[in-house]
């Protein structure tokens, strides 16, 4: 055999072995993120949950895939996009931006891993059967936030002493807010507030509420923590500034007070997230659902947009300064 037709054979060979090794290599494992709400929205959050892959030894593109499902605001689209990612048989489901897509997720499967972010009981939810051991192939990462109600309502009678009615909007749709109402009222009554509650399912009902903000002469508004919100928060933060209502929010993160967002108080989202990117982490790696206890996110953040309180005659008092994560000038 000549010199030539053998290194030809054996460039064949190798071309065939390499594609044999590749095709008997398992396939790249592919994470459904699923979402009730905007990729806009949560593009942060998103960021973070890839963080914390990154630090569980997850790369996307490079040894992990992602298929992004988002329901924009349109509950009912979930169950839909749900039964599209167990079709695809994709490695883990993240069900994310609250209780909602982590129930439709739980519909739509019994076998395929699903990992929540919640902010809310998740054994009272019916999302595990404990904390420790969640049962099942759900897990994930959970915050009570109802219970930071009237840390916020302090916050905001600290900043606007005068204000003696506070608005709290609330999304009648979402579970998480039914008992929100019953703390804030005792919280406002012991500091000499009347609080009116409000609620909003979609933007046209955020003008309405806001309409009758103004109706009802409020001096302040509380934001209930709420993926809903999360969406809509230009429309919010656009409202509150005409109509000169200090607004403090729930659990947005730093975005909103770069947005003009007056005052922004609660977990820390990008916390919560890098947290689920981890728990999605070790289930790739082969930790059970079932076994892998419930990540309890516990870090706080409170953010101070100074622009904002200065268009809306406000004096931020020094504790309050000095107690903020961060202040936006």
């Amino acid at each position: 055999m000549k010199r030539r037709e053998f290194i030809t054979l054996l460039g064949g060979a190798v071309a065939t072995w390499t594609l044999a090794a590749r095709a008997q290599q398992s396939p790249m494992p592919v994470i459904g993120f699923l979402n009730g709400q905007s990729a806009q929205a949560f593009a942060s959050q998103v960021a973070a949950f890839s963080r914390g892959l990154n630090e569980a030894g997850y790369v996307e593109g490079q040894n992990v895939a992602m298929e992004y499902r988002w329901a924009e605001g349109r509950l009912d689209r979930l169950p839909p996009l749900a039964a599209d990612l167990v079709r695809r048989q994709v490695a883990v489901i993240a069900a994310t931006g609250g209780n909602n897509s982590a129930l439709v997720a739980m519909q739509a499967t019994s076998t395929i891993p699903i990992v929540f972010t919640s902010s809310d009981n998740a054994v009272e939810r019916g999302l595990v059967a404990s904390i420790n051991r969640p049962g099942g192939n759900v897990t994930g990462v959970s915050w009570f936030d109802a219970e930071l109600g009237p840390k916020r309502l302090g916050l905001l009678h600290e900043l606007v002493p005068n204000a003696t009615i506070v608005a709290l909007l609330i999304n009648p749709n979402n579970p998480e807010s039914v008992r929100q109402p019953a703390e804030l009222e005792d919280a406002a009554r012991a500091i000499g507030l009347q609080l009116v509650v409000l609620t909003a399912a979609t933007a046209g009902d955020i003008d309405t509420a806001f309409t009758a903000m103004v109706q009802n002469r409020v001096g302040a508004l509380l934001v209930g923590s709420d993926p809903f919100f999360a969406n809509w928060r230009e429309q919010i933060i656009a409202l509150a500034a005409q109509h000169a209502i200090p607004t403090i929010y729930g659990d947005a993160g730093r975005e909103v007070a770069l947005a003009g967002g007056l005052m922004i108080y609660g977990n820390s989202l990008a916390d919560a997230y890098r947290r689920a990117g981890i728990h999605t982490g070790r289930i790739l790696k082969g930790a059970k659902p079932s076994e892998l206890p419930v990540d309890q996110a516990t870090k706080f953040e409170l953010y101070i947009n100074l622009k904002t309180a200065k268009s809306l005659g406000l004096t931020v008092p020094p504790g309050l300064l000095i107690a903020a994560d961060e202040v936006i000038e």
